[in-house]
């Protein structure tokens, strides 16, 4: 079954927009363990207007579950995740002014940059994903720089999805395929939602993890946080 890994970027925006520490990040990331998901995401900008590195690190020791960190590998980022040694590190091509991710790496052009970071991340024991569009030729590129798994950028999908589901799936079957023959694992998020998950894991079943934060915790706010984890993980069963 996939495993759902929880974004929880949101929790931290609500805590941020008032100060204090309500609602409290860590105790959220242990209650939606608790509530089933096998995962916690997170994502710290430079900006910290989410997660803040002090939340980053001290989620390194509250989640038991595994920890993925997401960001642009930059010398800050990539420091702090050799100090934390999360479970996973998902590589995103953001700059700092990006507001959310809208692309993924052109791992062909970028293969010298990207493979002695991915090196260095993979020496110290962590799984590195790297964010990518439903491209072949970049899935390529992607085992060529030594990632583990790449993690598709469904927000093509998720946009499309309601039109014509089968031609939105379709060039992220093509990759995914092309990703297995090759021995990468595959990883998914970005707009994934109640609506269209429990397709795209029907028609990719090699799908190992989906990341979820803006859908899953918006559903929290109508349906309490215990009830959005339970209703994605039910869309995850085959």
């Amino acid at each position: 079954m996939t495993k759902l890994s929880v974004n929880i970027n949101k929790i931290a925006t609500i805590r941020n927009a008032r100060g204090g520490n309500t609602p409290n990040v860590l105790q959220a990331a242990i209650d939606i363990e608790n509530f089933g998901a096998e995962g916690i995401t997170v994502h710290p900008r430079p900006d910290e207007r989410h997660i803040t590195r002090e939340d980053a690190y001290k989620l390194g020791d509250t989640v038991r579950t595994e920890y993925n960190i997401e960001g642009f590998p930059s010398e800050d980022f990539m420091q702090m995740v050799l100090d934390i040694l999360p479970t996973q590190v998902t590589l995103v091509p953001d700059g700092p002014d990006v507001i959310t991710s809208d692309a993924g790496w052109d791992c062909i052009h970028q293969k010298d940059y990207l493979s002695p970071i991915i090196k260095r991340f993979k020496d110290k024991g962590i799984r590195v994903s790297v964010f990518l569009d439903p491209v072949v030729a970049q899935v390529d590129a992607a085992l060529a720089c030594g990632a583990d798994r790449i993690e598709l950028y469904t927000e093509s999908y998720a946009s499309k999805y309601a039109t014509n589901k089968a031609e939105a799936i379709s060039p992220y079957k093509v990759a995914a395929q092309r990703a297995t023959e090759l021995g990468l694992g595959i990883n998914a998020g970005h707009d994934l939602s109640l609506e269209n998950l429990e397709y795209f894991t029907t028609e990719i079943p090699d799908t190992l993890e989906v990341s979820i934060g803006h859908a899953l915790i918006s559903d929290a706010l109508y349906y309490g946080l215990s009830n959005a984890v339970g209703m994605y993980k039910s869309k995850l069963r085959k």
